[in-house]
């Protein structure tokens, strides 16, 4: 199942929280190489200071971890802008209370799928950013990704529209694009992935605020 915490849960969850950045560290640094700063083990930016809303992947019999992403508000402080701007054509901006970013997209390398099929976590999170969508009111999620992730998001029949030219960042090519927020494309991942139940644990039946409050502080 999917968890998804706000900001204001985090210290409550502080065992989950530790080994998403540990798994971040683990993925971004040791795997692929990418540069980023890794403290203790743990892999942590500027932006998860930013009150942002995380997805996890748990295992509900061992607890553990499986795979995690990160939600913004475009609207605030965010990659795709305030890192990776160069992927837009010049003075375009992605703003919009409608669009959310979607970063740090990791799954657990000991749960790697079979070559030519698509990892369940994979797509069980990838049907957690619709549902979370869905429901806070959002029509796109924007993402900055690698070129590897492209065939993956083709196979989960979740392709994006790409935005502006794929360029170079610290030796990686890298692409930006806009993904479909809509009951069609839960449909579609559903399908893909075997989820065709909901996968975000008692999203109707909390209160929205946990999940709107990244969106709502930055629109006040």
């Amino acid at each position: 199942m999917i968890h998804v915490f706000g900001a204001d849960e985090h210290i409550s969850h502080d065992h989950f929280l530790e080994q998403m950045f540990r798994l971040r560290a683990r993925v971004f640094k040791e795997r692929l190489n990418w540069e980023v700063n890794v403290d203790n083990g743990r892999e942590v930016d500027r932006f998860d200071r930013c009150d942002p809303l995380y997805l996890m992947s748990i295992n509900e019999e061992t607890g553990k971890l499986q795979g995690s992403l990160r939600l913004l508000p475009t609207t605030g402080p965010n990659m795709l802008r305030d890192v990776f701007g160069a992927l837009l054509p010049q003075g375009n901006i992605v703003e919009s209370p409608l669009i959310w970013e979607s970063s740090r997209f990791c799954i657990d390398p000991d749960l790697a799928a079979q070559p030519g099929r698509l990892n369940n976590v994979t797509t069980e999170l990838f049907s957690g950013v619709v549902e979370v969508g869905l429901f806070a009111g959002l029509d796109t999620v924007v993402s900055v990704y690698d070129a590897r992730m492209v065939r993956i998001f083709r196979r989960a029949s979740w392709a994006p529209r790409p935005i502006g030219v794929p360029t170079f960042f610290g030796g990686v090519l890298t692409h930006a694009g806009m993904f479909e927020i809509s009951d069609l494309a839960r449909e579609r991942l559903g399908k893909a992935g075997d989820h065709p139940d909901p996968v975000v644990m008692g999203l109707h039946a909390r209160s929205p605020r946990p999940v709107l409050n990244a969106q709502a502080s930055i629109r006040k």
